[in-house]
């Protein structure tokens, strides 16, 4: 069954975790690398899985893996065999499981599991532009065909499913020729859903200046597509970009922005401010305007996850 609908045919909301490489960075690791979060995936997975138990403690219903840098080309470019890079892929899995597992298995011994389903773990699988490491997953100007984009996915996303995550998230698709790939990609492995969720330019635009509405309109067809969305997004587009997908779609609405600063890519450095409204008060607005998935992206920490679970428990 569809896992999304699963849990949202009994609870109101679907709370997402925050980010994975801003936590790591603050347990004193350094993601100054073009692999990102998949490097400690390599050389610390005990950090990651202490990242993933944090946030369900946050009241996380939904683990994100770390693998959305984590790439079979990317991990041969760095000395493994292709065979070291897919069983350590599938080893983003395999923890998020185990860090779950046991925060159940903690939860159900002190019986505070009310309110709360048994959460998620949903395997990253970021877009091609993320392998590529130059920003280009907030331009979406690499020039492949759907085919192209199939070949590049379907290593890591077989490898991903066969390790037995309950759903894929495709995120931070910066365009619809990427989305396509993926959601035929779906088609050849049966029973097995993902939501899509695009970075965005403005309230109305995913990053390569398609129409977020036209996206959703043309994923709305594909049964294995659970939800549509945006993350990896300012704050401030989300209401506006929630009313053009809930528009196009009667599949639910997954939402998980950056804290509000910019992303340089070419510096890997971000600037501006964060959003003047709590975390918690923005997630409020946003279920208000359809979204019933909701998380952090870029920047996010347990803390703003907490916020959400205040109020939402009790929707």
């Amino acid at each position: 069954m569809n896992p999304i609908q699963r849990i949202l045919d009994e609870f109101q909301l679907i709370v997402l975790d925050g980010a994975m490489a801003t936590e790591l960075e603050r347990h004193g690791h350094d993601l100054n690398d073009s692999l990102w979060s998949a490097k400690i995936l390599h050389e610390h997975p005990e950090s990651i899985k202490r990242v993933h138990r944090d946030y369900f403690e946050a009241g996380a219903d939904c683990a994100i893996t770390a693998s959305y840098q984590a790439t079979v080309e990317g991990y041969v470019e760095r000395g493994l065999s292709e065979n070291e890079a897919l069983k350590l892929i599938q080893s983003s899995v395999q923890i998020a499981v185990q860090a779950r597992d046991e925060f159940w298995t903690d939860m159900t011994a002190t019986a505070s599991q009310q309110h709360r389903p048994k959460p998620l773990v949903a395997a990253s699988v970021g877009p091609y532009g993320a392998f590529l490491a130059d920003g280009s997953e907030y331009r979406g100007d690499y020039k492949l065909s759907e085919e192209q984009l199939m070949e590049f996915h379907r290593p890591r996303m077989k490898a991903l499913i066969e390790a037995g995550v309950d759903i894929l998230a495709c995120e931070t698709i910066p365009c619809l020729v990427e989305a396509k790939a993926i959601a035929r990609l779906l088609k050849e492995f049966p029973g097995t859903y993902a939501w899509i969720s695009f970075s965005a330019k403005d309230e109305q635009h995913i990053s390569n200046g398609e129409s977020a509405a036209a996206c959703a309109k043309w994923l709305n067809e594909h049964e294995q597509v659970a939800a549509i969305g945006i993350n990896c997004t300012l704050p401030k587009f989300i209401p506006s970009l929630i009313h053009e997908i809930h528009s196009h779609t009667d599949k639910p609405v997954v939402v998980y922005p950056n804290l509000g600063e910019e992303y340089d890519p070419l510096t890997k450095t971000w600037h501006g401010h964060t959003c003047t409204e709590t975390f918690g008060q923005s997630a409020r607005q946003w279920y208000e305007a359809g979204a019933r998935i909701i998380g952090g992206c870029c920047r996010t920490q347990p803390q703003d996850i907490k916020e959400i679970v205040a109020w939402s428990r009790g929707v």
